[in-house]
């Protein structure tokens, strides 16, 4: 397994972090303990030491079973991550109980790698007004926390404006080679490269997308090494970012822990071949893009409730790696009924405004045909 350094605190970690948010599962929804146990293992005993959680992970059985797998295993060589949960802490008091919640759930009286979640505007104001970011650094002055950082979903300027806000120990971003412009991408990697603030990268793979290429596109990296995953490619990708120290990959099975382990030992970095081949890849999968809405919000909000940003994001993912359970799932699920293309009435107000001149009636209308198709299907 091969390790990085982060300068700053002087902790060695894997390259490969085991991200504890997708445990195989049993029937009735509970964590398949015996093999989420042996995917634990399987993964340390091949060197891997930071493993992440979140309160909220699996419904909350991720960091009570992390507390009890990790028992069997040293704890001073492994670096446990977990996180603030935001939505739940409205006082000082709230983020107390919480935390000593983790601690005991993780059976430990110390984090490693504390990070307050899944920031954006709102929840950052929220955090800094409620006193909860003040008490995190009071926890590292006490010890309880061993690094303090944060995990990030939102607009880059939000992210400069919180990385600079104070000296984080680390930081948290999405980021692949699809996401270099999307919320901190490409240039908040510079930017906490510049700070000298080490980077934990979660979703590397795009939530499964890019371990599960469509075929045509698959062939350009076979074409190179027919022997390997094309997860792979992702993962170092990533890995040949040197300020990149951590890259969490939420494991459910052991082929996908014995791949990863594979890749990362030893790492090899791309060569410029291979550079050239990832962008090919990456530029294959941008040209199936439908429309090109970059998610302004220029023409929000719609009169009539409809969510146009969000819609036509789930029609260019959809188009760009068609998955169609994804698509359906955030389409007829995720996305609220009121917000749907369908509810269109052709007003115009958000063409008028829109900087890219879309015809956003007109996709909202193939939105529509498409997802209803995809919903016929199965």
């Amino acid at each position: 397994m091969d390790y990085k350094v982060m300068e700053n605190i002087g902790i060695k970690t894997s390259l490969l972090g085991f991200g504890c948010m997708r445990f195989p599962l049993l029937d009735d929804g509970k964590i398949n303990e015996p093999e989420a146990q042996r995917l634990l293992d399987t993964a340390i005993e091949a060197g891997v030491n930071y493993i992440d959680t979140a309160y909220f992970y699996l419904n909350g059985q991720s960091e009570p079973f992390v507390g009890k797998a990790l028992k069997k295993h040293d704890r001073s060589k492994l670096n446990i991550a977990t996180k603030l949960p935001v939505w739940n802490v409205n006082s000082v008091d709230d983020a107390k109980r919480i935390f000593q919640e983790q601690c005991d759930k993780l059976q430990t009286d110390y984090i490693d790698f504390y990070l307050i979640h899944a920031l954006n505007k709102h929840y950052w104001d929220k955090m800094k007004e409620c006193g909860a970011v003040d008490y995190c650094v009071e926890l590292k002055k006490q010890g309880k926390i061993k690094n303090l950082g944060f995990s990030f979903h939102d607009e880059y300027p939000i992210f400069e404006e919180i990385l600079t806000y104070r000296k984080w120990d680390f930081c948290q971003i999405q980021f692949n080679y699809m996401d270099t412009d999307y919320q901190a991408g490409e240039k908040g990697y510079k930017l906490a490269e510049s700070l000298g603030i080490p980077l934990v990268i979660m979703e590397p793979v795009k939530g499964g997308a890019l371990a599960n290429l469509p075929d045509d596109i698959t062939k350009i990296f076979k074409a190179i090494n027919p022997l390997v995953s094309t997860a792979s490619w992702s993962f170092r990708w990533l890995a040949s970012h040197p300020n990149v120290k951590v890259i969490l990959s939420g494991m459910t099975a052991i082929d996908q822990v014995e791949d990863n382990i594979k890749t990362f030992s030893p790492f090899v970095p791309l060569s410029r071949k291979e550079c050239t081949a990832v962008d090919a890849v990456a530029n294959a999968l941008r040209s199936r893009v439908r429309n090109d809405c970059t998610g302004c919000e220029y023409c929000m909000p719609c009169p009539s409730g409809v969510n146009i940003p969000h819609n036509f994001s789930i029609w260019n993912q959809h188009s760009i790696y068609g998955n169609d359970a994804d698509a359906k799932w955030a389409y007829f699920n995720d996305l609220n009924e009121s917000a749907r293309a369908d509810k269109c009435v052709e007003c115009s107000q958000c063409e008028a405004v829109c900087p890219q001149k879309l015809h956003i009636i007109e996709n909202l209308k193939s939105v529509v045909k498409d997802m209803e198709s995809l919903n016929k299907k199965s």
